[in-house]
């Protein structure tokens, strides 16, 4: 296995800009918007968060947009004002060199995910070029952490591969607001599992909570600077982060401290942060602060808030995989995930969400949401 080596100049960046692992207290920036200001909102709640003391703009910075599904749902995947409304407040600070990100999954197609949610558009608007990271020229390569890792060693005993042009590049996760089946919400740490895992990651599924406190210690060796804007225009609750049922909650988050981020969209949400595994390890571990009485929130007060989100509901596909990650099946996850036959999982997993969900059910919901503010502006996109 080879490391990832910086150049000079990356190396005294990263060490100018380790804010994450400062112990001045978190702070995670609240904002309440509407369709007609989203945009002006989105800076706003970016700087209220200081993101400037976060992300050196001497640097590139790559903006690692969320695609949990190729066809639009609301809720589901990085909205286009939530994207639009970073690389405005990005290019007019300064910062020149913007790269979005988007990745693939076994059932989930980047390209298409990329025009249906009108990714693209937004790109072409402000002059952007896109990574895939599944396709030429992203390039991968063996990466051997220097922090002690809780489970991906494990799982991945002969080594595993990241993308390498992550090095040295601040990143921008841009999360929505919802609910996830297996991780309770999905938010700003689960969105660097689709970046900086191949495709192998599903492998990791029954010890998902490890994992992603596993990936933000390697993106504290990996960026400079590490930042996230949650959108919560709309979120969404249910078996997630697919089959959900949408609500118009007119919020954004941002912060620096992905955890504390993460925390307060669950309190939010109606959860308890620190009875979330994923949450509590990496407040235990130092890397960010996940009680909310420690987190300095502005903005929107949110001592009442409570959304009254659940995730206790399972689609089939979703029940079938609980049932091979932790349940009567776990000892044939290896032959029914990681043998010749597991394409079956993949194709089960889009006859139920393509053929089945969507057109039976979610497309009923889309239309709905089409009748509102919020989706009268993704059609204007």
């Amino acid at each position: 296995m080879t490391e990832v080596i910086l150049p000079t100049n990356q190396k005294a960046s990263m060490e100018k800009a380790r804010p994450n692992t400062s112990p001045t207290r978190s702070k995670v920036a609240v904002l309440h918007t509407r369709p007609s200001s989203v945009l002006e909102d989105i800076g706003n709640v970016m700087a209220m968060a200081d993101y400037r003391a976060h992300l050196p703009n001497d640097l590139a910075t790559l903006l690692k947009i969320n695609i949990s599904w190729q066809h639009y749902y609301p809720a589901c995947s990085t909205t286009p004002w939530q994207f639009e409304g970073v690389i405005k407040r990005l290019q007019s600070d300064g910062y020149g060199e913007l790269i979005p990100i988007h990745n693939g999954t076994v059932v989930v197609d980047p390209i298409e995910g990329a025009k249906n949610n009108k990714h693209k558009i937004v790109e072409e608007k402000y002059g952007l070029e896109s990574v895939f990271l599944d396709f030429p020229p992203a390039r991968w390569i063996p990466y051997h952490p220097k922090t002690k890792m809780l489970v991906l060693d494990k799982v991945f005993p002969d080594g595993f591969e990241i993308p390498e042009m992550f090095a040295g590049k601040n990143v921008v996760h841009l999360p929505t607001m919802k609910t996830h089946v297996f991780t309770t919400l999905t938010g700003a740490m689960k969105n660097a599992f689709g970046g900086l895992l191949n495709n192998n990651r599903h492998w990791t599924h029954s010890v998902i909570h490890e994992t992603l406190v596993d990936l933000l210690k390697i993106q504290k060796e990996l960026h400079p600077g590490i930042f996230a804007v949650a959108d919560g225009s709309f979120a969404g609750d249910g078996p997630g982060p697919r089959a959900m049922r949408w609500h118009a909650k007119n919020l954004l988050l941002a912060s620096a401290d992905q955890v504390a981020i993460d925390a307060v969209s669950a309190k939010i949400m109606g959860f308890d942060p620190m009875s979330i595994k994923f949450i509590r390890l990496a407040h235990e571990q130092g890397l960010g602060c996940g009680e909310i009485d420690e987190i300095e929130v502005v903005g929107e007060d949110i001592a009442g808030i409570n959304w009254g989100f659940t995730n206790s509901e399972n689609t089939l596909a979703s029940h079938g995989q609980k049932l091979i990650y932790w349940g009567p099946l776990k000892r044939l996850e290896n032959f029914l995930l990681r043998s010749r036959i597991t394409p079956w999982s993949f194709i089960a997993s889009n006859i139920y969400h393509n053929n089945y969900w969507l057109p039976l059910i979610g497309r009923r919901r889309v239309r709905a949401a089409m009748k509102t503010d919020w989706g009268k502006l993704f059609q204007s996109y």
